[in-house]
């Protein structure tokens, strides 16, 4: 792990050091800023999505955070004693540290396989209804005349765009929690 304070980060961005800062981060599992501004907290983060091109995430629990979370891909606000500020800015409000692990194998298992099952959906939805209007074309001699009511499109998309996502949204999980929770790569496979 490394261990960085405040004051090293203003040498290593003052200085022109991002790369040789990049290089050592990135033969660490994990990079603790202490002491450090909102500023240089945001600063870390961009420099990281800019230079390895990875997709973010950034925790915080006060106001100082909010600058990273709002700098990452991904902001996770924890409600507590300094306030809700971080919560506001963030993407996800989780209550403590802990609930992390569950938001991110259960909850993020879950909502990445439901949007995965959804796009194929909506591709299928809108290929079957133009195919049908592609064919009736042969049939009324590519008069432009219309096959269905306006109302009954509406309906037709009002249906079948908005009840599937519900009733993915609440009944669809392909695998437990407890079972996502034991078993970490599972996450990957969805991938």
């Amino acid at each position: 792990g490394l261990v960085i304070d405040g004051r090293t980060l203003n040498v290593i961005f003052q200085g022109g050091l991002e790369e040789k800062f990049l290089a050592l981060a990135k033969h660490c599992r994990s990079v603790l800023c202490c002491r450090s501004t909102p500023l240089q907290k945001s600063m870390v983060v961009k420099l990281v999505r800019r230079q390895l091109k990875v997709m973010t995430l950034s925790i915080g629990d006060g106001a100082n955070d909010v600058s990273m979370i709002q700098a990452a891909d991904v902001g996770i606000g924890i409600s507590g004693q300094e306030g809700m500020q971080a919560v506001m800015a963030s993407d996800f409000a989780i209550s403590r540290f802990k609930h992390l692990k569950k938001l991110l194998l259960v909850h993020g298992h879950w909502c990445y396989s439901r949007l995965a099952k959804m796009v194929i959906y909506f591709f299928y939805k809108n290929v079957s209804y133009v195919n049908l209007l592609f064919w009736y074309q042969f049939f009324c001699g590519f008069s432009g005349s219309t096959m269905i009511d306006y109302w009954q499109m509406i309906f037709f998309n009002l249906f079948f765009t908005s009840m599937p996502p519900l009733l993915f949204g609440v009944l669809d999980r392909d695998v437990s929690a407890e079972t996502l929770l034991r078993l970490p790569e599972l996450y990957k496979n969805g991938q």
